[in-house]
């Protein structure tokens, strides 16, 4: 029953969504949208029973009224988090807030901005890539933003162009008493042999429960460079679930690094079809929980050709209370002989409390490949920890020493200084004994 009425809810708000905006868009995203509600009509909510999300709940959101909220804010420039020299957008509740922007410096020929405006001043850009790569048939979270996103980042490179600072798109949540959703919607377009930095933001303005459910289509052109890196440092109350559809050409390159710390639950679905040959695909992750959060990470990648390369590296730190779920597919089809494929799950137990489920997974229906898989769970190191001690470290600054090495690594792939130098600092915060000096301080 609730589910039912949370059902009619949802396409109420449609309608009147649909009523106030929806005649001024093309036609043909107009019946997309209405598509994907009727699609979520029928799919409603995910349960356990579904295979893909049998470990993980979102009954707490399907009895949840998210009401629609407004793009209005009364943050000032000074309060945002920035990174200097980067190109930024802000979205406020998944809309653009230009004043709190700044897109000074865009290569000529490039479009970086809104992706409402976008639509309304350059739609031959956008109505070619919207909606075509996300699939929402079976996808209930992905059905939901194709009703209700309108807004979002465009990005889109011509061929041949190299954009030298970063971009960093900043999605800020600010909800009243009353729970609120957002739809970040983002499609970025990179032509052959471009090449960008993309930091994708989402931080919390304010406290309380809310909702943000993104989706990011992301194209990379033959030859095309891209390195991303996703934040997601919501509310302790919130919820966020992504969808991140990479569509790959040939010899292309797309680096991407999802650091999720934020959310009681939080779930990413990253895919990326590798149909082109000579494609190169890196999908690595971090994710800290504690406190009885809950954080899902599902993977898909389609080599769909042969002579491509993906790598994925996912770790995971657990303490308290806190649930873990990796689940990576690696699908090889008949024709992508020469296929080289490597998957590895690990995860580090502060607390015999916290519990993950990893399942990697290996689907090859071709017979020239090189393809492998693996997963750890396990708690620290004893041995470890008693050499340390042994030299005159305290508990705190072993335990400290050993978490940090175990996440490092992931942070060294950072080509963003300032970005790097930020999670590392996030991480002796996090810490359970945040007293804990950082390393290359322990010694002296």
């Amino acid at each position: 029953m609730t589910q039912a009425i949370t059902k009619t809810s949802y396409f109420a708000d449609f309608e009147r969504l649909d009523q106030q905006v929806g005649a001024n868009e093309p036609v043909t995203i107009r019946q997309l949208r209405r598509r994907a509600i009727e699609r979520f009509d029928v799919l409603g909510f995910p349960t356990i029973r579904h295979e893909d999300w049998r470990n993980t709940s979102v009954s707490a959101i399907a009895k949840t009224r998210f009401e629609l909220v407004s793009g209005e804010s009364d943050l000032s420039v000074g309060a945002l988090h920035t990174y200097q020299g980067a190109i930024r957008l802000v979205f406020v509740n998944g809309r653009f807030a230009p004043e709190l922007s700044d897109t000074e410096g865009i290569p000529p020929g490039c479009t970086i901005g809104s992706l409402a405006e976008a639509l309304k001043q350059t739609p031959e850009l956008v109505e070619p890539h919207w909606g075509r790569y996300a699939r929402f048939d079976e996808h209930s979270f992905a059905a939901l933003n194709t009703a209700f996103g309108r807004d979002g980042a465009f990005i889109y490179l011509p061929r041949g162009v190299v954009v030298e600072r970063p971009i960093h798109l900043l999605f800020l949540a600010s909800v009243g008493e009353q729970p609120g959703v957002s739809y970040p919607r983002n499609l970025i377009v990179v032509g052959e042999n471009s090449q960008m930095t993309i930091i994708e933001n989402y931080i919390a303005a304010s406290e309380g429960v809310y909702f943000t459910c993104p989706l990011t289509e992301v194209v990379v052109g033959a030859g095309a460079v891209i390195d991303h890196y996703k934040l997601q440092c919501e509310s302790p109350d919130a919820f966020h679930v992504s969808t991140t559809q990479v569509q790959m050409e040939r010899a292309s390159r797309f680096s991407s690094l999802s650091i999720s710390v934020g959310a009681a639950l939080a779930r990413n679905d990253v895919n990326a079809a590798l149909d082109a040959e000579g494609i190169e695909c890196t999908l690595n992750g971090l994710y800290m929980v504690k406190d009885g959060q809950h954080v899902d990470n599902h993977l898909r990648v389609d080599h769909a050709k042969p002579h491509c390369v993906s790598h994925q590296v996912y770790k995971g730190i657990l303490d308290g209370k806190s649930r873990a779920v990796f689940n990576g597919n690696i699908h090889v089809h008949p024709d992508a002989q020469k296929t080289d494929a490597k998957q590895t799950n690990r995860n580090l137990l502060l607390s015999r409390e916290a519990l993950v489920h990893t399942n990697p997974q290996l689907e090859i229906f071709a017979n020239d490949v090189k393809c492998s898989h693996g997963s750890t769970v396990g708690q620290m190191d004893g041995e470890a920890l008693f050499y340390l001690r042994s030299r005159g470290l305290s508990a705190a600054d072993a335990r400290g020493l050993l978490t940090y090495a175990f996440a490092s690594d992931m942070f060294e792939q950072i080509k963003v200084k300032a970005l790097r130098t930020e999670l590392e600092e996030f991480l002796f915060t996090w810490l359970p004994d945040n007293t804990v000096r950082h390393p290359y301080e322990i010694d002296g």
